[in-house]
């Protein structure tokens, strides 16, 4: 089935976006689990962690270009790209979350190894994934219903492996995560509406890695996804740290995670309505505004404020909703302004995926170390103050600094009018 402007209803939309549950469900645990995982159950201290995250990331993040570059050369289905990474999602998670009892230096080579298979089986699904969507339709009122309901099923799966950890740990997590990839992997194949693509004798030229770069609007919006990106990740990177030594929540956390995706997931239908109403543009630097200033009182928290704490996930999780939906509807609204859509999105999603890495190895190898460095050790007490502020203040200072940076990119001429003038302007 193609894809037409225009009738994307809800069924084909669940159908295409449906797979976002089982990467989020992945996703969640390589991004804020994995840290504390190997801090408990091997002899791996924080500096060790780090320094692998950070080197797989950074690997990682150089793999997706390349990915991204690879696809649009090749021209080959985003289904048959879908198809080749199953395998290597479900032996990447089980190698990842179940590793062998083994000596220091080898499990640090494990954890490297498992991390590079999941990171480079997570890019290929998740650009060709987000390829098929920016693909789908080139209608400016459609595209932010398609990240949305695509990040919707994603912050469902964040969910559900939020709960499933906490209620069967790993084990649980495990057996639901292969039958659910399975499960929207058949249906997104068989079921997805197909997008419409450009003639092979219409295909990129060589060099086409560079291509996004070439673009201003891109550069820039690339440079708001990398500072927000960084802001994002380092409470993520943080919290279980956070709220089991300086909240003092134990074995409830969990609860506040879920907390702080239903709020986003909640969020969604009302960043489609402002994004509608006043642009994607500004209605992401409103929610960023939102987030900075919801997230400082984090850093008066004190230890056993959990009411405090679940106010703060609620209302930082409504601004979440704008992160996951909006940029991506910003991004394929500027392939189609570049005249590059139907055939080259996986280039720029490739990039985009680098700067999602790449503020997640920045995020991960310098906060760990920095607070080991301040004296801050998992369980033992020390070094609390350091943690808050790294944890609440960064994130925010971080935040403004990527709303002041949306605000100045060259993109409201194009990108922030109301959707229901854009389609005239473009």
């Amino acid at each position: 089935m193609k894809a037409q402007a225009g009738t994307l209803n809800l069924a084909a939309l669940f159908s295409y976006g449906l797979f976002g549950l089982p990467l989020a469900m992945l996703a969640l645990p390589i991004y804020i689990y994995v840290a504390p995982f190997y801090a408990q159950r091997s002899r791996l201290d924080l500096a060790q962690i780090g320094a692998v995250l950070l080197a797989a990331r950074v690997a990682a993040a150089f793999i997706d270009p390349a990915l991204g570059a690879w696809m649009a050369r090749k021209g080959r289905a985003y289904a048959v790209l879908i198809a080749m990474s199953l395998p290597l999602l479900l032996l990447g998670f089980g190698a990842l979350f179940h590793p062998p009892a083994l000596p220091e230096a080898a499990t640090l080579a494990w954890f490297l190894a498992a991390l590079l298979l999941v990171y480079a089986a997570f890019g290929l699904a998740s650009i060709a994934h987000q390829s098929w969507g920016a693909a789908l339709t080139q209608a400016p009122a459609q595209r932010v219903r398609v990240t949305a309901v695509r990040e919707g099923c994603g912050l469902l799966g964040v969910i559900v492996a939020a709960g499933l950890t906490s209620v069967s740990g790993y084990d649980g997590l495990s057996l639901a995560f292969a039958a659910c990839l399975l499960a929207a992997g058949a249906l997104l194949l068989a079921r997805a509406p197909r997008p419409l693509m450009r003639a092979a004798d219409n295909a990129p030229p060589p060099g086409t890695w560079r291509l996004p770069l070439r673009q201003r609007p891109f550069r820039w919006l690339f440079a708001v996804l990398l500072v927000n990106g960084v802001a994002a990740a380092i409470p993520a990177t943080l919290f279980l740290f956070f709220a089991s030594d300086y909240l003092r929540l134990g074995h409830y956390a969990s609860p506040f995670l879920i907390v702080y995706f239903c709020a986003a997931a909640a969020s969604m239908p009302a960043w489609v309505a402002l994004a509608r109403r006043f642009g994607e543009a500004r209605a992401w630097g409103g929610a960023m505004l939102l987030a900075a200033s919801v997230f400082v009182w984090a850093y008066g928290l004190d230890a056993g404020g959990a009411w405090g704490f679940a106010a703060i996930c609620l209302l930082s999780g409504l601004a979440l909703g704008a992160d996951l939906a909006l940029p991506p509807a910003l991004l394929a609204g500027l392939i189609a302004a570049a005249g590059h859509a139907g055939r080259q999105e996986a280039a720029y999603f490739g990039w985009w995926n680098w700067g999602v890495q790449m503020s997640l190895a920045l995020a991960a190898g310098i906060a760990l170390p920095l607070l080991g460095w301040l004296g801050y050790v998992p369980g033992a007490g020390g070094g609390l103050p350091a943690l808050s502020a790294t944890y609440a203040l960064l994130p925010c200072a971080l935040k403004l600094l990527a709303a002041l940076l949306l605000w100045r990119a060259p993109l409201q001429h194009i990108y922030s009018q109301p959707v229901e003038n854009r389609a005239c302007a473009s």
